[in-house]
């Protein structure tokens, strides 16, 4: 007779009493290129979803992506050289940290620069560089290939490059977990925070995979929507008539920080994040685990550690990306974690507006529930006509929701089984 399995504590935890706050946001998207433009587009259930600007997409199957539009770095860099020396995800990704450093009002001059960390993630790096020297490779020759070309494309160096402009000297790394990647490092830097092994973190991701090869291989799998004569409603998470996820690219970070650092500076705490959870399906390269079993034990994982009950939970940013298999899934593991609750949560994918920004995509959305946190307003699922009844739960329609956000949960998952999830509160003093 085989052992009883123990009931699952969600009160269970044995991290370090030290809190990490959220003190500094910044984001590059397709419905805005920084956090305030975002968010009101967001709310307002504006979509970035258009045609396919920055290449000829007409032999492609999908035509349609989420650009971001009108980008214009340089005020990140320390010059225009600099900027061409960076590939297209590279430049979001420390755009968006040098919102973020702007908007926390860190004084770097001020700090221990060995205790500021960066943990910057990618799904897939410097595609379109890749791309372009291959390119160089066929047709004329070794001797032409650009000098640059790793230091370009290899996904480590959002992280590195911005570490080395603003000479932060603290723990530095790249996740790399597909879609899960910048949720990942944010959960890795707040791991980094509670060992005191830093007192501020740069945390994030970046993605630039709108290119010939990436746009290609993704048709390739039949993964993404043919939606391409309405771009507009081609992402609609949840929806019965979802064929597939949408390209989005972009770059989110935040600046987490160690309660007690935060407020020595005076610093204007946004949130504070108390969990964070990492599981692996262990099943199949694309496909989701049966009934979302292993993205349900990424939240048990994150609520355990938050000291949380699944009771204390308002609003849920889902994975939500508008494949038929992934949107069934995570509305299984929501009502396994989450049981009677799951009725009472508010669920939202805001992949609908933005498309899907692979490894940017986490960061990005817990930037969104923070300002629900901050806002008491959650954003909505948007192009949910004919809701699918195998997806059951409140998807918050159409419209914004203005409601208590008392906690936030932040689901990411990636090609793989790679599942991420953090958790987020009101900050109480």
């Amino acid at each position: 007779m085989s052992a009883q399995a123990a009931p699952f504590d969600f009160m269970a935890s044995n991290h370090s009493e030290r809190r990490v706050v959220i003190t500094g946001m910044g984001t590059v998207t397709p419905v805005g290129n920084d956090v305030e433009t975002s968010w009101k587009s967001i709310l307002a259930g504006q979509c970035g979803i258009d045609r396919i600007t920055h290449f000829d997409a007409t032999p492609f199957d999908t035509q349609i992506a989420g650009e971001v539009k009108n980008f214009e770095p340089v005020s990140a860099f320390p010059s225009a050289k600099e900027v061409r020396r960076s590939d297209r995800f590279a430049q979001f990704g420390v755009f968006a940290a040098h919102q973020a450093l702007l908007d926390s009002g860190l004084d770097l001059e001020k700090v221990d620069r060995d205790e500021v960390g960066v943990y910057l993630g990618s799904g897939i790096g410097g595609l379109e560089t890749t791309a372009e020297q291959c390119t160089v490779l066929q047709t004329r020759g070794p001797g032409r290939l650009s000098p640059f070309m790793i230091p370009m494309l290899i996904l480590n160096m959002g992280s590195g490059i911005f570490s080395m402009f603003y000479k932060l000297r603290g723990p530095n790394l790249a996740t790399c977990s597909a879609c899960a990647s910048s949720t990942h490092a944010i959960g890795e830097a707040w791991r980094t925070l509670k060992m005191g092994d830093a007192k501020v973190m740069f945390a994030g991701g970046s993605e630039a995979t709108i290119v010939p090869i990436g746009i290609g291989g993704f048709c390739a799998m039949r993964a993404m929507s043919t939606r391409n004569n309405d771009p507009k409603t081609a992402s609609r998470p949840f929806d019965v008539g979802r064929d597939g996820f949408v390209m989005g690219e972009g770059a989110g970070v935040v600046v987490l920080e160690e309660l007690e650092h935060a407020k020595a500076r005076g610093a204007r705490i946004y949130a504070e994040l108390v969990g964070y959870g990492n599981s692996a399906d262990a099943n199949h390269i694309t496909a989701p685990s049966p009934g979302g079993e292993g993205a349900a034990r990424c939240m048990k994982m994150a609520l355990r550690n938050a000291g949380l009950n699944p009771t204390d939970i308002s609003y849920i940013n889902a994975h939500g990306t508008s494949t038929p298999q992934g949107d069934i899934a995570e509305t299984q593991a929501l009502k396994t974690v989450f049981g009677e609750h799951a009725r009472k949560l508010a669920v939202s994918s805001t992949k609908g507006a933005t498309g899907h920004m692979l490894g940017a995509a986490g960061a990005t959305e817990l930037v969104f529930c923070v300002k629900a946190i901050q806002n008491d307003i959650v954003p909505p699922t948007i192009n949910i006509e004919n809701q699918d009844p195998e997806c059951d739960l409140d998807y918050v329609p159409h419209k914004a929701r203005e409601m208590k956000v008392k906690a936030i949960v932040n689901n990411s998952f990636g090609f793989g089984g790679h599942n991420a999830t953090v958790i987020a509160k009101k900050f109480v003093g």
